[in-house]
């Protein structure tokens, strides 16, 4: 009964993803406007800032699952261990799919930097600390993916998953910390520019569209992994037999 609910919530949330990114793909590429400055390529900003938002909001995931799991783990009793072994699942997840989104936000920066700066890459502080966010969840999966004591990688991960975010408010400060040629923050707490709100209106929407396709990618990944630890489990206890 679970997995049908699991199934038709899944199935939902692909339609509505599906639904919304051809509507943000409508709004990029022919109904808001183009930038007088920057031309064409501005509209990989609808692109660039989301991605990398969705990445942030992955991490910050890997931040609460780690954090979950080792204070769940402390304990000895069956219903605190399965707990801890959700909070695993649920940050291993977060970590694989926000991997995937930052590597995004890289490519479509470096795409956007080109025909702007003249350069794929510069080593500017916004790039530098983005790169380093990167390089850390490559890490924590790499962890995860070559340690062969299962509940060690785990704590070893958890901790990592919890030392990385401290980068993202920096990644996300940088631009205002240090000098840089990086456009200045146009969204959140330290937005120091304006948008046309035609401009504002199609970012946000393209932020509630990724948003939605990741929390579609972390359900499936959470229903995935929790089917293969089910499917080693079904194997150990054969090769026990």
């Amino acid at each position: 009964m679970n997995n049908v609910k699991t199934g038709k919530s899944s199935l939902f949330l692909l339609l509505l993803a599906g639904a919304m990114m051809l509507g943000t793909l409508y709004l990029i590429f022919m109904w808001v406007p183009t930038e007088k400055n920057l031309g064409i390529s501005q509209r990989i900003f609808y692109i660039h800032v989301p991605v990398a938002w969705v990445g942030f909001l992955a991490f910050f995931f890997v931040l609460t699952g780690s954090i979950g799991y080792l204070f769940a783990v402390k304990s000895s009793n069956n219903q605190a261990l399965m707990s801890a072994k959700s909070w695993d699942r649920f940050a291993y997840s977060a970590a694989e799919i926000g991997v995937l989104f930052m590597t995004l936000m890289l490519i479509s920066g470096i795409l956007w930097a080109k025909p702007v700066w003249g350069v794929w890459w510069t080593w500017d502080p916004r790039l530098s600390t983005s790169l380093i966010l990167w390089l850390t969840y490559v890490a924590y999966l790499m962890l995860r993916a070559y340690s062969y004591n299962e509940d060690q990688s785990a704590r070893y991960s958890a901790i990592l998953g919890i030392a990385g975010f401290i980068n993202v408010p920096i990644v996300y400060l940088s631009i205002v910390w240090w000098r840089t040629v990086h456009p200045q923050v146009l969204v959140g707490p330290a937005a120091s520019g304006s948008l046309d709100p035609s401009m504002r209106m199609v970012l946000l929407a393209a932020t509630a569209t990724f948003t939605v396709l990741f929390i579609y990618l972390l359900v499936e990944r959470m229903s995935l992994q929790k089917s293969e630890e089910q499917m080693e489990m079904i194997q150990g206890l054969g090769r026990t037999e």
